[in-house]
């Protein structure tokens, strides 16, 4: 049983990283299951978009688009909600839309008001503990005004939606609606069949880090990991794949005494990470740990897997402790100092003996993280579940 067809809701405009390798793919997967789709986008700048509605069209998606604004930062938020929810029900009558499909918090509290103004269901794709998050990020203090208002409004949202979805299975709650658990999926068969990058570094030990810089993903921590693997194995060479601001990992590696021979940092299109990773050998992720880190699925965990790559990760970090235990395919870091690194990369070469460990990889990326199989597959089994209900 299908909608006539739902509206994704995303607090993101669709040139971002984030929509462009999470948010579309999913929603293909979704067409390609029989729901029609439609997208809402909130842009923070005015650009041409013909060409990509056309193209989402074509796709079988079509996108509508509010601008997004982001001060004074309350205010304009509830403004974004209020304006959004009102296209939102507007879109749904036009379209005879049946679900309503929020990512992330404001996404879903658009889907919850424009609920009240049509026939639709709501789904709650929950990405983590927001108001946590915030305060982190050293943003808000936790018991302030604006934390008790997210969370209060995290209660309402998943006491309100008919269907909710979680990053793992640590961070899943108990509803009285139906839940689904999915990570952050990839399409693994592009991993294994990518050609593989040349690098320019011949027999070296690649040791790779991709995405972003800074806050959660730990920049000088991961460089020390780095220069830790150089001392065991001078063979050892960095590759960071990354769309932040590229200077500070320079700074960090070259502190550690990594030279202009011994790394590249590049600036890479997310559809080019699949052949980087082809050439690399070992996949790194240290992300500071925290309690919402519990909600967590990092998207290069599934890339390194696919690509059959052994990881090196911080302990805590949502499902993958388990992942990486259960199936022998990494090493965990619990603390972030010297002797730690070192011990990781000691087992990592031991690990790294066994010659069915790429395939153990692999296998692990196709049964937890494939874009189809398990992304794809699950969010249409929600929406089934959610219909039925």
């Amino acid at each position: 049983m299908a909608p006539a067809r739902s509206l994704y809701i995303c607090y993101f405009g669709l040139r971002e990283p984030l929509v462009q390798t999470q948010v579309l793919p999913y929603l293909r997967e979704l067409v390609a299951g029989g729901i029609g789709m439609s997208l809402m986008t909130f842009e923070p700048e005015r650009f041409d978009e013909s060409a990509w509605r056309d193209r989402l069209r074509a796709e079988g998606i079509e996108w509508y688009t509010l601008p997004y604004h982001k001060r004074p930062t309350l205010p304009a938020t509830l403004y974004d909600i209020v304006r959004g929810a009102l296209r939102a029900a507007a879109i749904a009558r036009r379209e005879n839309i049946g679900i309503f499909h929020g990512r992330s918090h404001v996404g879903t509290a658009i889907g919850a008001l424009a609920k009240r103004l049509s026939r639709a269901k709501l789904i709650f794709d929950f990405r983590g503990f927001l108001a946590e998050e915030y305060v982190d990020r050293g943003n808000w203090r936790r018991g302030g005004v604006l934390f008790r208002l997210t969370k209060a409004a995290e209660r309402w949202l998943l006491r309100d939606a008919d269907g909710v979805v979680f990053l793992t299975e640590v961070a899943r709650e108990d509803l009285a609606v139906p839940v689904e658990v999915i990570p952050c999926c990839v399409d693994a068969h592009r991993f294994e069949d990518a050609a593989r990058a040349d690098l320019g570094s011949g027999d070296r030990l690649v040791y790779v880090y991709t995405g972003a810089l800074g806050g959660y993903y730990l920049i000088d921590e991961t460089a020390a990991l780095l220069a830790a693997a150089r001392r065991a194995d001078p063979r050892t060479f960095a590759l960071v794949l990354t769309q932040s601001a590229p200077q500070s990992m320079v700074d960090a590696l070259e502190r550690e005494g990594f030279t202009r021979d011994d790394y590249r940092v590049l600036t890479v299109p997310p559809g080019e990470i699949p052949r980087y990773l082809r050439a690399a050998d070992v996949g790194v992720s240290l992300i500071r740990t925290s309690f919402c880190r519990r909600a967590s699925s990092p998207t290069k965990f599934a890339e390194y897997l696919a690509a059959g790559l052994p990881v090196i990760s911080t302990a805590e970090i949502g499902d993958l402790d388990v992942h990486i235990e259960a199936n022998r395919v990494g090493v965990l870091v619990h603390r972030l100092e010297r002797e730690a690194y070192e011990n990781a990369v000691a087992a990592m070469t031991e690990l790294r003996r066994d010659p069915h460990l790429g395939d153990r990889c692999r296998e692990l990326a196709r049964r937890e993280y494939d874009l189809h199989d398990v992304g794809g597959a699950r969010y249409r089994r929600l929406y089934d579940a959610v219909l039925r209900a």
